[in-house]
């Protein structure tokens, strides 16, 4: 997280110094602020694994908005057919998210999702309890949770 706000303020500084504060001129300086960054890694320990959390969380936004895409596809497909394809239920799933920060991040994330929700965490904070719209195969939907967790872990660890 302090990678990411460095490189921030450093884009803002590069849009001070160049006097243009238009979007792309911050994108040029944030890109400039992140190979700067990627250079001083090795130097400055509190920047470790920063170079490598932006191509991440890039590769995560990919998946993700794919998963949104198929999730939206199969309720929609649900809501307009007149038959009703869902078969809910209630899952525990097993994390291995550790920190309130990354189970708050990965619940948000699998709550975005059409035709889950997260109901409860386990007091351990070892599980989560999510109602799935369509509950066909419970392991492969915990299959699928668990690739959104480890991707999610990717990225904050």
């Amino acid at each position: 997280m302090i990678g990411f706000l460095w490189n921030l303020l450093l884009a803002l500084a590069w849009a001070t110094l160049s006097g243009n504060f238009s979007g792309p001129s911050f994108l040029f300086g944030f890109v400039l602020g992140y190979g700067l960054l990627a250079l001083l890694e090795r130097e400055l320990p509190i920047l470790h694994g920063y170079s490598r959390r932006l191509p991440r969380f890039i590769m995560f936004l990919g998946f993700f908005i794919k998963e949104l895409v198929k999730a939206n596809f199969k309720v929609a497909f649900d809501v307009a057919t007149p038959l009703w394809y869902m078969k809910p239920g209630v899952i525990a799933l097993p994390i291995t998210a550790e920190t309130d920060v990354e189970i708050t991040i990965l619940a948000n994330f699998i709550s975005l999702t059409p035709g889950t929700l997260i109901l409860d965490v386990s007091s351990d904070r070892r599980v989560l309890f999510i109602h799935a719209m369509f509950l066909y195969d419970e392991d492969e939907v915990i299959a699928e949770l668990q690739e959104i967790e480890r991707r999610v872990l990717e990225i904050l660890r």
